[in-house]
């Protein structure tokens, strides 16, 4: 973690070919330091953060007058920042029969301040939830005192994440966490706020920056998406080549509890959708004996997606499971005990995550759980299911191998597809696709929740998803179009985003068929399509022009009534 004078260099670096994005950032207490604390963490993970700061104390009247200069200013993502210590001050104030409203009245503003917001703007808000504030007049009892200031925070954090729960683009930003990491005295320090008005600390600011950059990041594509772990003294203590099965460390005795400890919680980002590899030096029959046969391991064979358990080097077999993956490296972490080999993946494998981790096992958690490395903003039922969609994948690169014709190959997958507009089944995961897409997305636009569906109720806008199934699983919800009414002739490819776990199966010619024979349909003759180029998104920079578009003043055009339907292998599902 860079401290704050850090990050304050960086706003002298060149921010021009950053991604950009527009946020606007309100609170009650002082910003300003916090400001350039994160613009500077945002030129760390590649975005140029446009920061609109409103005036001290300004964040009801910003948002609740339309004219504001909230609204010119037009964000991209809206931060709230409503202290514990104004709140404490409002409820000093307050009338003591009044107390115990104090979290309804709190949350009752922040549902108008989100309303108001989400009537005139298409934006992101980011709030953060209130660090604790014992004011000791209870003691003990403040937990079970209504009244209390104490029982009033904890009730209004809670009732936050519940709000945060129904809405799309409603995010919390968990700072109360971060105080709990790093202790109240180093998170809040009363002079600075006594004579400057501001409730973090000098110290504290590059955590909460990070912590706020990480879930813009997510918002846009920047997910962490794959675990790649190392086995000798880092899923389980010991060499298990020398020491045999047996004497490996894991269970509830002695450091074998924080290997076990690390499995179950490496578990849990398997069954939220993070994809798990192994890369270890070690001879394979005799590493997978503990994965078959220990009675303490957690993880099982069937939460690894791919295995990589040979002699060779670490950043090649890295480098393949990045290929089978067909992900960015940027979006992998790996983890390995040796200093060695981490100084060696970093240095072959520039954009990977290699956290430092402790020597002593026993504190590989804690670490772990400051460094928020999977963050995310959404979690839908395929992801529990990402793990067998690509164990599924590797069973099929096998099966390609017996064919020594592709067209074979494809025709022998009897693949489905079933297709279907927008609807309160598939928005949550259309959704995720659009935020989780960055190589197969041919504009990058991404969509919350309530974007989509207002998409899906629009006259003016035709929606497809489109799963994909074969005789090797189910791949779920893979690609999704939005086609916009442009003139009486043509409509516009508004977005087209696609899992790139489906590639060279034919999916793109299924797909062009099904919505230009839409296009017809409905009395259309022109698909308009567009490309907007990223670092990410290179592989689909001919997309369109593959597909038999002509480019025309920098879009590309596809007449819909003497295009010839792409050979492919995939059926509709009836």
């Amino acid at each position: 973690m860079k401290i704050f004078s850090e990050l304050k260099k960086n706003l002298k670096n060149d921010f021009s070919p950053l991604r950009s994005v527009k946020i606007a950032l309100l609170g009650d207490t002082s910003t300003q330091l916090f400001t350039q604390a994160l613009r500077g963490t945002g030129f760390d993970m590649d975005f140029d953060f446009l920061i609109w700061e409103a005036d001290f104390n300004q964040v009801e009247l910003q948002v609740f007058d339309p004219k504001s200069a909230l609204y010119a200013f037009a964000p991209e993502v809206v931060v709230i920042f409503h202290s514990s210590h104004q709140l404490l001050a409002k409820y000093n104030k307050l009338n003591p029969a009044e107390y115990d409203s104090l979290a309804q009245n709190r949350l009752t503003l922040i549902g108008d301040l989100h309303n108001a917001l989400n009537n005139s703007l298409n934006a992101k808000i980011i709030y953060y939830n209130y660090t604790e504030i014992n004011d000791a007049v209870f003691g003990n009892g403040a937990s079970k005192i209504a009244s209390s200031f104490l029982f009033q925070l904890r009730k209004l954090n809670y009732e936050l994440m519940h709000y945060a729960m129904g809405q799309d683009n409603f995010y919390i930003c968990d700072i109360s966490s971060i105080q709990n990491q790093l202790g109240k005295a180093t998170f809040f320090q009363p002079p600075l706020y006594i004579n400057a008005e501001m409730v973090l600390s000098i110290d504290v600011l590059p955590w909460v920056a990070a912590q706020t950059a990480d879930l813009i990041g997510s918002m846009y594509g920047r997910l962490k998406k794959c675990l790649i772990l190392d086995l000798d003294n880092t899923l389980w203590g010991g060499v298990i080549g020398d020491d045999g099965i047996g004497n490996i460390q894991l269970g509830n005795l002695g450091i074998g509890k924080a290997f076990t400890a690390f499995q179950h919680w490496i578990k849990k980002l398997k069954n939220r959708g993070v994809i798990l590899a192994i890369c270890s030096k070690n001879t394979e029959a005799i590493a997978m004996e503990s994965f078959e046969k220990h009675p303490d391991m957690v993880l099982s064979r069937d939460d690894i997606a791919i295995f990589k358990i040979n002699w060779d080097n670490k950043t090649d077999n890295i480098r393949q499971i990045q290929a089978e993956l067909n992900i960015g490296f940027d979006a992998m972490v790996f983890l390995d005990d040796n200093p060695f080999e981490r100084a060696m993946v970093r240095e072959c494998i520039p954009n990977i995550t290699v956290p430092e981790l402790p020597e002593d096992p026993a504190n590989y958690l804690e670490y772990l759980y400051t460094l928020n490395l999977f963050e995310t903003i959404s979690l839908t039922n395929e992801d529990t299911e990402r793990t067998k969609q690509y164990q599924s994948a590797a069973k099929r690169n096998t099966d390609q191998q017996q064919y020594a014709d592709e067209d074979a190959f494809l025709q022998s997958l009897n693949m489905v597809s079933v297709i279907e507009p927008f609807n309160s089944f598939n928005i949550p995961r259309v959704a995720q696709l659009s935020q989780r897409s960055n190589q197969f997305n041919l504009r990058t636009v991404r969509y919350t929740e309530t974007d989509i569906k207002a998409i899906a109720d629009s006259i003016d806008s035709f929606s497809f998803s489109f799963t994909l199934a074969d005789k090797f699983g189910d791949n779920g919800l893979i690609c999704a179009i939005i086609l916009k009414k442009e003139s009486i002739d043509t409509l516009f490819i508004d977005n087209w985003f696609m899992s790139c776990r489906v590639l060279k199966r034919g999916m793109e010619h299924f797909t062009l068929n099904t919505i230009a024979a839409f296009t017809k349909a409905k009395g259309f003759r022109y698909l308009k399509g567009q490309y907007l180029q990223t670092p990410k998104n290179e592989i689909v920079k001919h997309h369109y022009r593959d597909l038999g578009f002509e480019q025309h003043d920098g879009h590309w055009i596809l007449d819909t009534q003497t295009c010839i339907p792409k050979k492919n292998y995939v059926k509709a599902s009836s």
